[in-house]
């Protein structure tokens, strides 16, 4: 008497297994390269967003400068103001965003004359690989590995 089989094999659905682990196996490293270098283009734009809003921050604010922090430069309570610009989001003013944290160094005097800011991985290597820098020149500017300075390569 021949037994009629419904369903796969023990054999055939470790095959398939297999073939998923696989093809998992070639694409989250390449998931993990995309999620890295989308972190540093959203630093870079954060740079940006950040060089933008302080020239409009000195502009409005004669008196004062380019802003002491990036707090400054986010949203307040009603309406801008000198210490509460509603420049940039309240994301990037509390100094972290997708992945990148920043740092912002007030310039010196009044009205202050600069500033520099840094935008490094959170964590390196998984949330980024480059660090950035900027100032008052606008230039942003990038290190390989590590923080970036004024001394570093600007992007292209």
């Amino acid at each position: 008497m021949k037994k009629n089989q419904k369903g796969f094999s023990l054999i055939e659905l470790l095959i398939v297994v297999a073939i998923i682990l696989i093809i998992a196996a070639i694409a989250i490293p390449n998931l993990l390269r995309s999620r890295m270098a989308a972190n540093e283009a959203s630093a870079v734009g954060s740079l940006r967003t950040i060089n933008t809003a302080c020239v409009t921050y000195s502009t409005n604010y004669p008196s004062v400068g380019y802003p002491a922090n990036l707090t400054v430069l986010g949203p307040g309570g009603s309406g801008a103001s000198s210490t509460n610009a509603d420049l940039i989001d309240s994301v990037l003013s509390a100094g972290t965003k997708s992945g990148y944290g920043f740092t912002f160094g007030p310039g010196t005097g009044t009205p202050s004359t600069g500033y520099s800011v840094l935008g490094n991985p959170v964590s390196p290597g998984t949330s980024g690989q480059r660090g950035f820098y900027t100032d008052q020149s606008g230039v942003i500017r990038y290190e390989s590995s590590g923080s970036a300075t004024s001394a570093s390569s600007p992007l292209q």
